[in-house]
């Protein structure tokens, strides 16, 4: 008989209470770089202003409508004329916001950057300013390669300079330049950070603000939020949180899209991290944005707390109390897929946690919906659906497992085993061991043996047996031997019992030694 393996290496590949905090850690953060790989549900890094802003009067000039070729707009640019480089200028800036292949990369070849940066600090022409910090918003919407020319030509700082411009226009301009700098990655958003640039955009936002200028600020933070390796500074996150709290009471929904895509990038990473946005007290309101009709509002929010009730259980409780057991089981059976995974990977995160938990999601009528998405859903969504289940296994009391057979779950899970994800089968395999242990446990293994049977279970874990997969095959064959053999005694039928195999006693065990650790998802 193969040799099994040893109980550590077996909770290393599966479950999360065996492991150590950095790899629990970095396995929530790889699953949250997955689910927020559909970057259609997510606002765009980079935006280039296609249309104009709302004219600013005290920033007109009357201008001919002038069309210039390219080199006639390297020519003007670089002229002393002041008529001439402002109508080059504002021709550059034309060419860079048509909707179809602007020319970005010839107009930084052509090395104009430098003398655009020059003409935001022309504070006498608030108009040579606006042109200038609309094409550089452009320039700066493009590849990283071109953002960085931007940066490099020295145009941060002067754009922070802006945001104290008495001319609107010129202000917002300088507040949109600046979020598609921070969009480009960790290294050009703390660039942005270190020139003092948060203090001045908070200090812009106001009830009497036009709503598209508070909606470029509100984005325009929510990229100095993002992006990790390194998280931005805990300096600039106490800056920005009070902010960020108040324009979630805001009514539109692109300034609420943005503020909670702001907080879902806050509450990534470490247990502190979640815990300086817990202690705001956003999660009642986060609880009411999960709720809404529109998509851009729903999906953020749920992000949000789906990535607190990763922290710990006090955090976990806090949410709980704010209502968001209340909402998920809707959410679950959203039209939309991806937030039915959404959902369920918040379930599953609150399953992860001490048995109390697991009764509130029992109590919230979690399970009917969970069921159904393992019967009917994507497979993807039946992933994390599966996950939910395996937390609720290794953490749930015997009780609590019998309520999970009693709801239905073994019969998706057991049309389940014929999946190609080797993973996913063992973690199946691994569901129903617990599930016959916790039978054992109230001498109902018989009994829920003979269901499994029924449910043609025993034929799909007997074919495992010979998969290519060695873990998928051990297990398979672990729980044949384990449970389903049959030795005849007197004339009676009996289950052999588990004591031949070590790991599954450590796993029959390890729950109440680790009760105390934080859940995770992996």
């Amino acid at each position: 008989m193969p040799t099994l393996e040893a109980p550590e290496e077996r909770l290393r590949k599966f479950k999360y209470r065996g492991k150590d905090a950095s790899a629990r850690r970095q396995q929530r953060i790889v699953v949250s770089l997955q689910l927020r790989k559909a970057k259609k549900d997510e606002q765009a890094l980079k935006r280039r202003n296609i249309t104009s802003l709302s004219p600013d009067p005290a920033s007109e000039q009357p201008t001919k409508e002038v069309s210039l070729t390219l080199q006639e707009i390297i020519n003007g640019v670089n002229a002393s004329d002041p008529d001439l480089y402002f109508q080059a200028t504002q021709a550059a800036r034309k060419l860079l916001s048509r909707e179809r292949n602007p020319p970005l990369k010839l107009i930084v070849e052509a090395g104009l950057i430098p003398r655009l940066v020059e003409f935001l600090k022309s504070s006498l022409h608030p108009c040579l300013q606006f042109e200038a910090a609309w094409a550089l918003t452009n320039i700066a919407s493009g590849t990283s390669e071109q953002t960085r020319a931007v940066v490099e030509a020295g145009a941060i700082r002067p754009l922070v300079g802006l945001l104290s411009s008495p001319h609107m226009t010129v202000c917002e301009q300088a507040v949109w330049a600046l979020g598609n700098i921070a969009g480009d990655g960790p290294e050009l958003r703390d660039f942005v950070i270190s020139s003092n640039a948060i203090p001045h955009l908070l200090a812009l936002v106001s009830s009497t603000i036009p709503i598209t200028f508070l909606r470029n600020i509100t984005w325009t933070l929510s990229n100095l939020c993002r992006n990790k390796n390194p998280y931005p500074c805990q300096k600039a996150v106490e800056q920005m949180l009070p902010i960020l709290s108040h324009l979630l009471q805001h009514k539109d929904s692109e300034v609420l899209s943005d503020a909670c895509w702001a907080l879902s990038y806050l509450t990534e990473g470490s247990n502190e991290r979640i815990g300086h946005v817990v202690d705001t007290g956003v999660l009642p309101r986060l609880v009411e944005l999960m709720t809404s009709s529109e998509l851009n509002v729903l999906t953020p929010s749920l992000r949000t707390m789906g990535n607190i009730v990763t922290g710990t259980d006090h955090q976990t409780q806090v949410a709980i109390d704010a209502g968001v057991l209340g909402v998920l089981p809707q959410l679950l059976m959203h039209p939309k897929s991806f937030i039915q995974k959404e959902a369920a990977w918040a379930v599953s995160n609150v399953a992860a946690g001490p048995h109390q938990h697991i009764q509130q999601l029992i109590t919230c009528n979690m399970l009917p919906p969970l069921v159904a998405l393992l019967k009917n859903g994507d497979f993807k969504v039946q992933k994390e659906a599966i996950w939910a289940v395996a937390n609720f296994t290794t953490g749930g009391t015997v009780d609590q497992l019998i309520q999970l057979v009693r709801s239905g779950v073994l019969e998706p899970l057991v049309n389940l085993l014929t999946v190609q994800d080797a993973k996913i089968v063992i973690i199946i395999l691994d569901i129903i061991t617990f599930l016959l242990q916790a039978a054992e446990k109230l001498s109902e293994k018989e009994n829920l043996c003979l269901l499994i049977e029924e449910l043609g279970g025993v034929d799909r874990i007997e074919a495992l047996q010979l998969h290519e997969n060695q873990h998928v095959a051990l297990t398979a064959l672990s729980i044949i031997e384990n449970h389903f053999c049959e030795e005849e005694e007197n004339g009676t039928i009996l289950p052999v019992l588990d004591q031949d195999h070590e790991f599954l006693k450590y796993l029959k065990n390890y729950q109440s030694s680790t009760a105390s650790e934080p859940r995770t998802k992996p």
